[in-house]
């Protein structure tokens, strides 16, 4: 069932509450994390609702879904900035660049060519984040915590892509604590700002942990329908 308008103004203020309350606990100033509302499967009428109530920062799993919502919503709104959260195929690349102001997940080196050539093309340099698979789980994307280091060295010096930090998202069954303490250590060694960890259910560890950007969608918009 799609969540009315008030409901989602209300989730998200509390929210904001607990996000600060977290960041406060952590000995953070709350302005050092911001929320990502993770609109996939929801739609466009949800996430006016989310922006009628202040939200600005969005992310979505799949290009072409994204495109359907955010190409009108955009323009509509200049300080809308999208994310891609999602696994990202070569063949998408061009409308990602396009779309996307941040592309979190870039894992792999045929990607960030890809990547380095559109921008250049476009003339759009898009923030970019590299997924670690911290839990190294064959059916997950990103690349390994034993080659992120040279991967990240190469997406710098090779492909000179803006790589503003890191994105995770630790195994469902496992405490996330030793992964987001991880994914900190690999943004500490190469100087990274950000770091994208934590989701609904464990987004107050990930802000203990250092946490900068919050991916959050079941507790604004509630369960969402199939993928």
């Amino acid at each position: 069932m799609t969540l009315a308008q008030p409901d989602i103004a209300a989730n998200l203020a509390a929210l904001r509450r607990r996000i600060a309350e977290a960041a406060r606990q952590a000995g953070r100033d709350p302005a050092s994390v911001g929320l990502v509302a993770v609109s996939k499967t929801h739609p466009a009428a949800a996430i006016e609702a989310a922006l009628a109530a202040g939200q600005r920062v969005f992310g979505e799993n799949r290009v072409q879904e994204a495109a359907a919502k955010y190409t009108a919503l955009k323009p509509a709104h200049p300080d809308l900035r999208l994310h891609l959260i999602g696994p990202l195929q070569t063949n998408k690349v061009k409308e990602a660049v396009a779309l996307f102001d941040v592309i979190e997940t870039v894992d792999r080196p045929r990607l960030a060519e890809a990547l380095e050539r559109e921008m250049s093309r476009q003339g759009r340099r898009r923030d970019c984040l590299v997924q670690v698979n911290t839990g190294q789980e064959p059916q997950k994307a990103g690349v390994g915590p034993g080659e992120a280091d040279a991967f990240i060295e190469a997406c710098r010096a090779r492909w000179n892509l803006p790589i503003r930090g890191l994105m995770c998202i630790p195994p469902e069954r496992e405490e996330p604590a030793p992964h987001f303490a991880l994914l900190r250590e690999i943004a500490r060694r190469h100087g990274l700002v950000e770091l994208s960890m934590g989701m609904s259910a464990d987004f107050e560890t990930a802000i203990r942990f250092g946490a900068t950007l919050v991916r959050i969608g079941t507790a604004i918009f509630g369960h969402r329908g199939a993928a």
